[in-house]
């Protein structure tokens, strides 16, 4: 057999090789959003305890900075977990290998 055919990979290494660059890729992404929500997790948590102070006007006839760090850090969490699933759901959908 000539030598510029031994080359050329078969369709089963083909295969091999989109499966290991789809999968790489799921990751990358992955990791990426969760880097991304871990930040906004880490500036809600730090950053509005380090400018309570500096927050001191009313909120519905409270202290800001109380309301903070009692219901509105709370609800960022939420978000942060519901747009998590709510991503990977479709990152899941998107990174499903083609049916052959």
């Amino acid at each position: 057999m000539p030598q510029e055919f031994e080359s050329i990979p078969s369709q089963a290494e083909a295969r091999e090789n989109r499966e290991a660059r789809r999968l790489a890729l799921y990751w990358q992404r992955s990791r990426r959003l969760s880097l991304v929500l871990l930040l906004v997790w880490a500036v809600v948590t730090f950053g509005g305890t380090y400018f309570a102070r500096d927050l001191s006007f009313n909120f519905f006839g409270w202290p800001f900075s109380f309301w903070l760090a009692g219901q509105g850090a709370l609800l960022v969490y939420c978000l942060i977990v519901a747009y998590h699933a709510y991503a990977m759901r479709r990152l899941d959908e998107v990174s499903q290998p083609e049916e052959s």
